[in-house]
């Protein structure tokens, strides 16, 4: 199994995938992985569809701007935030952070004035404000596939319109981003990277 150094130095965005298929197990494991991230107030607001369907992946390739490697993929997971869920998780997760004494009275009514703002936006507003919570869970996703074998590629070019259609989502999902999967069938070098003197602020 590769260190945490390992995964991240070894990941790369995969757009050549074998058709071998990936066991539910497998599947199961690298959500699971998800769950684990860590999220504001605990309120966990990702959620996950799994797509195997040829004709579904095809259309969600169309979805998203005719990018073919999305359907040529075994699976392509559709990574959400429950917008609805992740406000109700919020009251209840800064309730039990004020319970148990870890943040101040003071905080706790500016986190839930918060809340309260977050009622008045629409889903794209919310989503957007959410996308980061799901976007930890969806990169958990991306470094446990390592441990078997498995490649993915961050899509976030799509309709999203046309997505939640395809798919038939609630209309308090918010889809945060498209992630094919499977075993790759390239070995793309690593890419320039900037060096530690252009990302660390002086």
């Amino acid at each position: 199994m590769l260190t945490t150094k390992e995964a991240i130095e070894k990941r790369r965005s995969i757009r050549k995938y074998k058709q071998d298929g990936i066991p539910d197990e497998i599947i199961s494991q690298l959500i699971e992985a998800a769950g684990l991230a860590p999220s504001g107030c605990n309120a966990q607001p990702w959620r996950f569809k799994i797509v195997r369907d040829a004709e579904t992946k095809f259309k969600l390739a169309e979805a998203a701007f005719k990018q073919k490697f999305i359907a040529e993929a075994p699976v392509v997971i559709i990574c959400c935030a429950d917008v609805k869920g992740y406000i109700e998780g919020t009251v209840s997760g800064v309730q039990d952070l004020g319970r148990i004494g870890v943040v101040e009275d003071r905080v706790v009514k500016i986190l839930l004035d918060r809340v309260e703002e977050m009622k008045t936006m629409n889903i794209e507003q919310l989503g957007a404000r959410i996308s980061l919570n799901v976007a930890i869970a969806v990169e958990h996703i991306v470094l446990r596939a390592l441990d078997f074998g498995l490649g993915t590629c961050w899509i976030r070019l799509f309709d999203e319109k046309k997505v939640k259609s395809l798919l038939d989502l609630d209309e308090n999902v918010y889809v945060v981003s498209l992630l094919p999967l499977g075993y790759p069938d390239e070995e793309p070098p690593a890419k320039k990277r900037l060096g530690l003197e252009d990302i660390l602020l002086s």
